[in-house]
């Protein structure tokens, strides 16, 4: 596979990238990742990057971006957080990617059996982990409500309603995304990753 470069990058459209990210989960699901040369991309890529996609994902070990897109060196910027949860930081760090750097689409991509968004249907309190989980809880108390039942399917529930959250804060607090998605020159879009399967459901 060719490393990114900024003539690449300058012909592809949003939708086209969100098809070969598509076909690049297909490929990881079937085990047929594309060949590629990492030492040489890193050495491509030594003198800048052109990444087509941003893709704001949880830390969880399980959720290797790049690999389950089936993607090399240069080609994605992953902002990883507990919960995909967006803050004054993850926007600035997507506006640069896609307003600096020239990235075409933005994924939001929560997954299941999430760890953080179990702790905030479950209200955890702890340290730091507290305030993070305070921006899981509109889902939280959209879904279960505040005397519900946590049950593996609501949790799931749950991490979907999260995403879409995520998402519509982007739009409402980034006028760069805004504006950018309104012309058309970017495409935001919600996923969620099976951690059993390998598969990315987009939403």
């Amino acid at each position: 596979m060719k490393t990114q470069t900024k003539a690449i990058q300058d012909s592809q459209s949003p939708s086209g990238i969100l098809e070969m990210l598509k076909d690049g989960n297909k490929r990881f699901l079937a085990n047929n990742k594309s060949p590629r040369d990492l030492n040489n991309q890193v050495s491509e890529t030594a003198a800048g990057q052109f990444p087509h996609a941003v893709v704001l994902s949880c830390i969880d070990s399980r959720v290797p971006v790049e690999l389950v897109f089936d993607q090399g060196i240069g080609d994605i910027f992953s902002a990883r957080v507990a919960g995909n949860i967006i803050n004054e930081d993850i926007l600035g760090s997507i506006e640069y990617g896609c307003k600096v750097a020239g990235s075409k689409l933005v994924i939001v991509m929560g997954h299941t059996k999430c760890g953080a968004v179990t702790a905030a249907c479950k209200r955890v309190e702890l340290g730091n982990i507290t305030p993070l989980l305070s921006k899981i809880l509109p889902a939280v108390d959209e879904v279960i409500g505040a005397n519900g039942e946590v049950t593996d399917s609501n949790i799931e529930k749950v991490s979907v309603v999260n995403i879409n959250n995520a998402i519509s804060r982007m739009r409402s607090e980034s006028a760069i995304l805004n504006e950018m998605e309104k012309e058309g020159s970017i495409q935001i879009v919600g996923a969620v990753y099976e951690v059993a399967s390998g598969k990315v459901n987009f939403l």
